[in-house]
């Protein structure tokens, strides 16, 4: 990586927002140390550069946006992560996601519904390094299936209910992590796959997602 990109100051502010998701219960080491590593900044608008490091989520364009960190850091650690392990992402936005499951090791498969956003990411994400995160234009109801069966899955918009197509793309004893609900009223689910028909359904907190919808946008 480029190391104008990432400033001292920088390093601080992260350091400081690592700080600020352990108090509020991120207890995965692995997770905030990818966090660490991951100049946020740049995948932001100049226009937000100053608050890239506060607990907020920020626009990206197309009426998407870049997750509040605590929300990336909650579903990363909900998929317990191991090196090598597949991953597919559903929903690539900034890019910043898939970019905390590379830096964790994980092989990273991303899909974005949207023309714009999916070629802004493959060219940051190519900036910073993490060539081997392999990036697709397309609807992710569909997933990839071509590089299934997958060890997790993450969804990064609220879907009202679980895809099939997706559950068929998860391997038996794989997870997969997404906020299910409606507009008002979202909650994550974690649901790992125990047999080729079979769930065991966790529930955790409240979130605030924008709706999974299908299709590509060129």
């Amino acid at each position: 990586m480029n190391q104008a990109l990432d400033t001292y100051r920088h390093k601080g502010m992260r350091q400081k927002l690592v700080d600020i998701l352990r108090d509020k219960g991120i207890a995965d080491e692995r997770v905030l140390t990818a966090i660490n590593a991951i100049p946020r900044h740049t995948f932001m608008d100049a226009a937000f550069l100053e608050h890239a490091y506060e607990d907020k989520a920020f626009q990206i364009g197309e009426g998407q946006t870049i997750s509040q960190p605590y929300t990336v850091a909650y579903m990363t650690e909900w998929l317990e992560l191991e090196p090598n392990m597949k991953v597919l992402e559903v929903g690539t936005g900034s890019g910043y996601q898939a970019s905390v499951l590379a830096e964790m090791g994980t092989k990273v498969f991303t899909i974005e519904r949207f023309r714009k956003l999916h070629e802004k990411a493959k060219q940051q994400l190519y900036i910073l390094g993490y060539n081997k995160v392999k990036m697709y234009f397309g609807d992710g109801y569909e997933g990839i299936p071509v590089h299934a069966p997958y060890d997790r899955i993450i969804i990064t918009a609220a879907a009202k209910e679980i895809p099939q197509q997706l559950l068929k793309q998860l391997k038996v004893g794989g997870i997969i992590v997404l906020p299910l609900g409606n507009d008002d009223d979202q909650m994550m689910v974690k649901m790992t796959k125990t047999g080729e028909n079979d769930y065991r359904k966790e529930i955790g907190d409240n979130f605030r997602f924008v709706p999974m919808l299908p299709g590509k946008i060129f």
